[in-house]
């Protein structure tokens, strides 16, 4: 329990930090792909999370990001937005027997299926939130939501690439 909870402190603030001092520095395609790795943070959380600590943590990580961005409120949102679907979801793709204590939400644990459509559909709806948001109108929908999607990918890759280094089985060996 205190390893979870020590490790989940860790995951907060080095996504944090490396998203505001390191990612958001770097510009992709003149703006039009932004990564946001601080959503691992969300991803990654145990299975056995209540809902309302899910919502809670989602809505921290948002507003740690606000504040590092001066975007009153938009990370905050579209992370206690994520952090609702994330609840949806995990009951939508339930195992027939449960989800095992013992595993995380990780590709090692789950395989690259599950956690692609996991945190493929999460990252999307973060996305889509927070840049419907930002733009506050519907004129330019496609360019928005096109300019949400590539960075939904250019995150789901970063989550893909994180989780690859930091795995214990690639790093053994």
């Amino acid at each position: 329990m205190i390893t979870t909870v020590r490790a989940n402190v860790l995951r907060f603030i080095l996504l944090v930090l490396l998203q505001a001092l390191v990612i958001d520095h770097i510009d992709l395609a003149h703006g039009w792909i932004v990564p946001y790795i601080y959503v691992l943070f969300i991803l990654l959380l145990p299975f056995d999370t209540p809902d309302w600590a899910t919502l809670l943590l989602g809505f921290l990580v948002g507003m740690a990001m606000d504040m590092f961005t001066s975007t009153p409120g938009m990370h905050a949102s579209a992370c206690v937005v994520m952090a609702f679907a994330r609840i949806l979801m995990l009951r939508a793709l339930v195992p027939r027997e449960g989800y095992d204590p013992e595993k995380r939400p990780i590709i090692q644990h789950m395989g690259l299926a599950w956690f692609t459509t996991y945190a493929g559909v999460l990252i999307l709806v973060h996305h889509l939130w927070l840049f419907f948001v930002e733009v506050y109108r519907f004129d330019d929908l496609f360019s928005t939501f096109l300019r949400a999607l590539m960075s939904a990918i250019a995150t789901f890759i970063l989550c893909l690439l994180a989780q690859a280094l930091l795995s214990r089985d690639i790093r053994t060996r």
